[in-house]
């Protein structure tokens, strides 16, 4: 592939949500790492993009009205709602009390809140909805990052490559995805893969939280492999899957229902 056609495919990878990271890059070019470093450098020195940490987000995207590709918050969240309480009851059960803990923001882990009432805990959280289900716990503190809302999903996010989190190191991580397959946990919108990337490094165990529909679909940007996955709760998994969980190393919780 010539650089012009690299280059042009990089553009249009990048207009979806207006950044790219460098781990996306690499999965879907068929170019060198030292390569597509080039081409992103003349893509900058053009005046097309600018290189942030993580990534490339483009030079003129319009931020007025923010974004994100999948299904709206308010949407998805009656979908599978009764394994989602499951789920949400039995990551729930994995805190201890007063822990630091951090939740990204979604309509399954939205569903541990009312579960983290009594234990006393600090929730670094990026959504507005886990934040107004909070507040009535007053023995709960609540730490927000810094950044842009984006009104579909209620979250905060920060612009691509810009830092915006608490000095806040927490034992767990708890998360969701929008797909699951043996290539890893993949989100829809590469600048919440960004942001969930931020979180993952700033945890010490990882805990997945998804319905057993998202193992039916495996499209996506990759956020991380299965091995960087310490335990995944969910309500049923497909036929096979539990082998290459077992593979990884990764603990699997079925929530009763």
């Amino acid at each position: 592939m010539h650089a012009e056609e690299r280059e042009r495919l990089i553009l249009e990878i990048m207009q979806p949500a207006g950044f790219v990271s460098y781990r996306d890059l690499e999965a879907r070019l068929d170019a060198s790492p030292a390569t597509i470093r080039r081409d992103l450098t003349r893509l900058e020195n053009a005046g097309r993009i600018v290189r942030v940490h993580g990534g490339a987000k483009l030079a003129e995207t319009d931020e007025a009205s923010p974004r994100l590709i999948g299904t709206p918050f308010d949407q998805s969240i009656t979908l599978h709602l009764a394994a989602k309480q499951a789920i949400g009851k039995a990551a729930a059960a994995l805190v201890q009390p007063g822990e630091g803990i951090m939740v990204d923001g979604g309509t399954t882990t939205l569903q541990m809140v009312p579960h983290l009432a009594g234990l006393d805990c600090q929730v670094l959280t990026n959504s507005l909805y886990i934040v107004n289900a909070l507040l009535p716990q007053p023995g709960t503190r609540i730490l927000l990052p810094s950044g842009t809302v984006f009104r579909e999903q209620n979250i905060i996010l920060a612009a691509a490559g810009e830092e915006s989190m608490p000095r806040f190191h927490a034992p767990k991580l708890f998360m969701g995805a929008a797909a699951v397959g043996p290539q890893g946990i993949m989100q829809a919108d590469v600048v919440l893969v960004a942001a969930e990337r931020r979180l993952i490094d700033r945890a010490e165990k990882v805990n997945l939280m998804v319905d057993s529909s998202k193992f039916t679909s495996q499209s996506g940007t990759i956020v991380c492999g299965l091995e960087e996955i310490d335990t995944i709760i969910t309500d049923d998994l497909p036929d096979g899957f539990g082998a290459i969980l077992e593979k990884a190393g990764v603990r699997v919780v079925i929530a009763d229902g």
